[in-house]
C-alpha cells in the first residue's frame, strides 16, 4: 500500500473534522447540497458513491459466475451471513439494546433512527472493501472477485425487500421509493457502467490500465463523500455530542 492507503484511517478522520468545520462555517453551502435530493437521495452524494463504486464495477467479470460451481463452499458461507444471518441479527440486536438494554438512556425517537441506521448496515454487505481485505490476507483474488460479483448480483435484488421487511417489523416506515431508487442507482446503474466499459476495452490488460487509471477516484469520492456527509449533520452533532448521529431513513444515501 502507499502511504494514503496506509493511513486512510487518518484521513478519514481529518474528513470527518472538515465535514463538521464546513457545516458550521458554511451553512448556506451545506443547505444547497442539502436541497439537492430525489426521493431522499442526495445527488451529490449519489455521484461521489459512483465514483467509489465504478471502478470496482469494473472489476466484476460476469464469466467468473460461471466458476460458482467449483468452489461452492465459502460462496455459499459468505452468501448465508451476508443474506440469512447478518440482517437479521443486525436488527434483532438493534432492538434488544435501544428498546430495552438502553430503553431509560436514550429517547424514542433516538432509538428509531439507531435501529434504522443498523438495518440499513447490516442488510448491506461490503463490497469495495473486501479487495483490499483480500489483497492484506493475500487470498484469491479470482475468488474474491467471484464472491463480490455474486453478492452484487443478489444486492440487486434482495437488498430493498430485506430492508423494508425489517423496517416493517420494526414498526418504521419504509421508504420503498428510496430503497428502489438507492439500489438502481448504487448498485445496478454501476454495475451496469462497467460491464459496458469492459465490453468497450475488450482486453484483460486495457481493462487493468483503465482500473488503474480511475482507481484515485474513488478514495477521493470517499473522501469527499465523508467531508459532504458530516458536513450535513455538522450542526446537530455540535449541538447534541451525547448522541452520535445514526443514519435515518430518510437520509439513506446508498
Amino acid at each position: 500500500m502507499n502511504v494514503f492507503e496506509r493511513y486512510l484511517t487518518l484521513w478519514v478522520g481529518l474528513a470527518m473534522a472538515a465535514g463538521i468545520a464546513i457545516g458550521v462555517a458554511a451553512p448556506a453551502l451545506i443547505e444547497a447540497i442539502a436541497a439537492a435530493e430525489v426521493a431522499s437521495v442526495n445527488l451529490v452524494v449519489a455521484v461521489l458513491i459512483w465514483a467509489m463504486v465504478y471502478p470496482m464495477m469494473v472489476g466484476v467479470d460476469p464469466r467468473s459466475l460461471r466458476d460458482v460451481a467449483r468452489q461452492p463452499k465459502g460462496l455459499a458461507i459468505t452468501l448465508a451471513v451476508n443474506w440469512l444471518i447478518k440482517p437479521f441479527s443486525m436488527a434483532a440486536l438493534g432492538v434488544l439494546f435501544f428498546e430495552v438494554v438502553f430503553a431509560d438512556l436514550i429517547a424514542p425517537e433516538d432509538a428509531q433512527q439507531y435501529i434504522a441506521g443498523l438495518i440499513l448496515l447490516g442488510a448491506a454487505p461490503c463490497t469495495a472493501m473486501v479487495f483490499v481485505w483480500s489483497q492484506l490476507t493475500r487470498g484469491d483474488e479470482s475468488y474474491t472477485l467471484l464472491q463480490v460479483s455474486v453478492n452484487d448480483v443478489v444486492m440487486v435484488f434482495a437488498f430493498a425487500p430485506i430492508v423494508a421487511f425489517l423496517l416493517g417489523v420494526t414498526d418504521i416506515v419504509e421508504p420503498w421509493g428510496t430503497l428502489v431508487l438507492s439500489v438502481g442507482l448504487f448498485v445496478a446503474l454501476p454495475l451496469l457502467g462497467g460491464l459496458l466499459t469492459r465490453a468497450h476495452l475488450g482486453s484483460a490488460d486495457r481493462i487493468a490500465t483503465f482500473r488503474d487509471r480511475v482507481k484515485p477516484w474513488g478514495v477521493l469520492g470517499l473522501i469527499a463523500t465523508v467531508v459532504i456527509l458530516f458536513g450535513l449533520q455538522g450542526q446537530v452533532i455540535l449541538d447534541r455530542p451525547q448522541v452520535s448521529y445514526s443514519p435515518s431513513v430518510g437520509q439513506f444515501p446508498g
